[in-house]
Formats: C-alpha cells, structure tokens, sequence
C-alpha cells in the first residue's frame, strides 16, 4: 500500500509525500485534491520522457479536460530563464489559467524549473511533483524550493513555493544509470550526518540491499530521508536558519559543480564538498579523524568521488567561485560544520584560510604552497 508522510507549512498540513511501487494510484491521489475538470501540463525532459511520459499522458489524459506535455532538453543546461520562458509559452497557446495544473515528472532539474514556473505563471497556479530520481525524491521536491540557474550563478533566481502533492514511484529508480543512482545517495548521507546518526547506520548496514535495489530497503531508506527532510523544512519553511543545514557540502560542492561545467553530478559534488567541510570539521577539533575517515568510508562505498585529483582548476578558483554562492550573507557565507555525526551547526566565522584547507584537503595539495 506504500508510505504517506503529511507535511505542515507554518503549522498547518500543506501537502503528502506518497511513497508507492507505481504509477497506478497518481490519478486517484489527484482526484482526492479535487482535480478533474482542468487542464495538466506535464512537464519533463527528454530522458525521462522516454521511459514514462507515455505511460503518465495515459493515466491522467482521461481524468483532464486537455492533458499537454512540455519536454526540454536533459541537463543542468536547461535550468534556465529561457527555458521558463518556453514552457510560459506553451502554457498561454495552451489557455493554462489558475485552475490548472502542472506535473513535474523527472528529476530535480525538472522539479525546480516546473516549481518556479507554476509559482510564477499568472502569479501562481498548482503543480505536483512527480520526482524520478534519487536525490529528487529525497531531497528536492520536498519543501518548496523551486528556481533556476542564471549566468554563472546556481539557483539564484526562484522561489518558496508549495507544491499540492509529491507523488514517488519508487520503481523509476530502477532505470537510473548507475553514476545517478549513486549521486543520489549523496543527499542520503547528507540527511544522516547532519541529523540522524541511527539514519546514517541504516545505510550502512544496508548499503548491499540499497545498491542492489530491493524495494523494502529502498522504501525504507527513502521514508527515512523524507522524515528527516520534512522535519527540518517544518522548523524553517523559508531558510532563516536550520533548514540551512540541509547545505552541509553544498557551498564547495557547488563551485566545484560549476567550474567542473556540470561534468560532475551534483551529488558527486556535494560528496566532495561533504569531504571537505569534514576535514575543516575536524580541524576546528569538532569530530575526530576516524570518524571524518568514517564520512569517506561510506561515501566511497556508495560510488562517490572522495577528492578531487587532476581537476582543471586550481584551489584558489574554487574558494574565488564560493563567493558567488547565494548563501553570502554580509559578505560573509554561511558554512555548515559537523559538531559530531548526526549533529550539525551553521558558522559565519570561517575564514579564507579555513575554507582553502578544506579544499585543499580534498585536492591532496599543500595549503601552505598551493
């Protein structure tokens, strides 16, 4: 029968995060919101599009008065304006009016360019996220961050916005290549490391049935993740303060993910920066050595890089490119640290310094001569 984990916003339960083996009960789960007698529009790339576009258009079509489809080019590329720009225009040859709906069907590209453009289309009309990844489900469509990249600058422009339901068929998993598959568990570890230390040993112990696929470990994993996510977004709808804990790995993890020119999944990204804010972690006397040898340990086991050798770009472009990171604060950007696995902290008093040993550490250079 799947998991059902209800969300608040602000107190008040907003939307379900539905955990289930297909796509069989979406037509219902839309049907108990009260839609019907709207137009959907589902968008969705032209990866995903192949495997589950036809078979989503067949459910919903019947239950929709017009059920349109918007496919744009897979990739980090694509988060754009521009590409907001054309599914805007698809929308008004279409007639979308506030009435209508929009289905997210793909992964966290897809689930943050469709949030934004329902938040900001007619200043608002309701979207669903349908996510198909790994990191989509346990990390992107929850909580209502929405946006898309502009210039050089990662998710600078976007939106809090809520979506109406988050529906997981957790068998899309099945067809992720498995460099994906293993850049999802990044945001996996993540959730352990900064909250739940028990979450962190779950995938540990079941690290062979994750990668192998068996569904119940799976469900498990991904129930636990969501909890842990729905937890910390429920505190802090809006990022004032621990929901910014979610960005453990993410400030290095992004200016690599950028000067890599996206050649690096982001997942193999925030491993890398994960890595490297432990080792600034353990600098600061936070946690030990065996346990920052622990966070490589099972970051490694899952596939994911744990330094960074033979990058095209030096230590002093990398700590130059987070200070384009949008969580700057008075010029100064907020960090998270580990205080000890399963507990995190955000600081503001890190210098340059500390933050070029960290990237050197995962460099395998020399902070002192590189």
């Amino acid at each position: 029968m799947g998991k059902t984990i209800t969300v608040s916003y602000y107190g008040t339960p907003c939307y379900k995060i539905e955990l289930q083996k297909d796509f069989q009960l979406l037509p219902a789960k839309l049907k108990e919101l009260g839609y019907g007698t709207n137009r959907a529009c589902i968008v969705t790339d032209t990866v995903v599009g192949k495997f589950y576009l036809e078979e989503v258009t067949a459910l919903l079509s019947p239950m929709f008065t017009q059920c349109t489809s918007f496919i744009f080019e897979e990739g980090e590329s694509s988060k754009n304006t521009d590409t907001v720009g054309s599914l805007y225009d698809h929308l008004i040859q279409n007639s979308f009016d506030r009435k209508d709906v929009l289905i997210a069907l793909g992964g966290g590209v897809t689930g943050d360019l469709t949030g934004f453009a329902a938040a900001t289309y007619l200043r608002g009309i309701d979207f669903v996220q349908v996510p198909t990844s790994l990191l989509a489900q346990t990390d992107s469509s929850i909580g209502g961050k929405t946006g898309v990249d502009f210039l050089q600058y990662k998710n600078m422009v976007g939106a809090f916005y809520m979506p109406k339901l988050v529906y997981m068929n957790i068998s899309t998993l099945k067809t992720l290549p498995g460099r994906q598959f293993s850049s999802g568990t990044a945001e996996l570890i993540k959730h352990g490391f900064i909250k739940d230390k028990e979450y962190t040993d779950f995938i540990q112990t079941h690290r062979n049935a994750i990668l192998s696929q068996d569904y119940q470990a799976m469900e498990e994993m991904i129930y636990r993740s969501c909890l842990v996510k729905r937890d910390v977004v429920e505190k802090d709808p809006k990022e004032k303060g621990e929901r910014a804990l979610l960005n453990f790995g993410h400030t290095i993890g992004h200016a690599i993910e950028k000067l890599s020119d996206f050649t690096l999944s982001h997942g193999e990204c925030v491993s890398l920066g994960m890595v490297s804010a432990g080792y600034i972690s353990y600098q600061k006397g936070n946690i030990t050595l065996e346990q920052l040898e622990g966070l490589k340990d099972i970051l490694s086991g899952f596939g994911l890089p744990t330094s960074l050798e033979d990058f095209s770009h030096s230590p002093q472009d990398i700590l130059a490119a987070t200070k384009l990171d949008k969580k700057m604060e008075s010029g100064k950007i907020k960090f998270v640290l580990l205080k000890s696995p399963g507990e995190a902290y955000l600081t503001k008093e890190l210098t340059d310094s500390d933050l070029f040993e960290g990237i050197c550490h995962i460099m395998k250079a020399d902070s002192k001569c590189c």
